[in-house]
């Protein structure tokens, strides 16, 4: 006799795809909250680093305001002198550690009670490295492209 509809072991193997695809599905989904999570981590650590560096510059400013001179440091963070030559006047120039590889530059031409603030930004203070290298491959040893370039398309080390 012949039944119709869907046996036994259809409906078993319907069932198990359905609990691989929901098993890789949350599985992918954890991995993307995991990721979404570190990532929000390091931006909030970011944010939080730059306002303690920017309390920092203005602490920093403050203090050089009731100085006499322009100190060497202040609060641990060594202070330059420049000359400006337009109002012959000092800038003092200093940097605020954000984190490891950025920090905020502050740029100030002081006068007598107050200041003027040149710059004010953040910077990258890691170490940059140029690297004018392009490794392309020519072809096999002594093979120059020059002397091909008159016959067109192709590539004249597979013909």
């Amino acid at each position: 006799m012949n039944k119709g509809g869907i046996g036994v072991g259809s409906a078993s193997i319907i069932l198990v795809f359905a609990v691989l695809c929901l098993a890789v599905f949350s599985l992918i989904s954890f991995v993307v909250a995991s990721n979404d999570r570190a990532l929000v981590e390091s931006e909030a650590q970011l944010v939080v680093g730059f306002f303690e560096a920017d309390a920092l510059a203005e602490n920093i400013v403050a203090d050089l305001l009731e100085s006499e001179s322009i100190p060497s440091s202040l609060h641990g963070v060594e202070i330059h002198t420049e000359f400006d030559f337009f109002t012959g006047g000092e800038v003092a120039v200093f940097s605020s550690p954000i984190n490891d590889y950025l920090a905020i530059l502050v740029r100030l031409a002081i006068h007598y009670d107050s200041y003027e603030i040149l710059s004010w930004r953040m910077y990258d203070t890691s170490e940059w490295e140029y690297d004018a290298g392009l490794n392309v491959w020519l072809g096999p040893p002594g093979l120059y492209l020059d002397d091909y370039m008159d016959f067109g398309y192709g590539t004249p080390w597979l013909d």
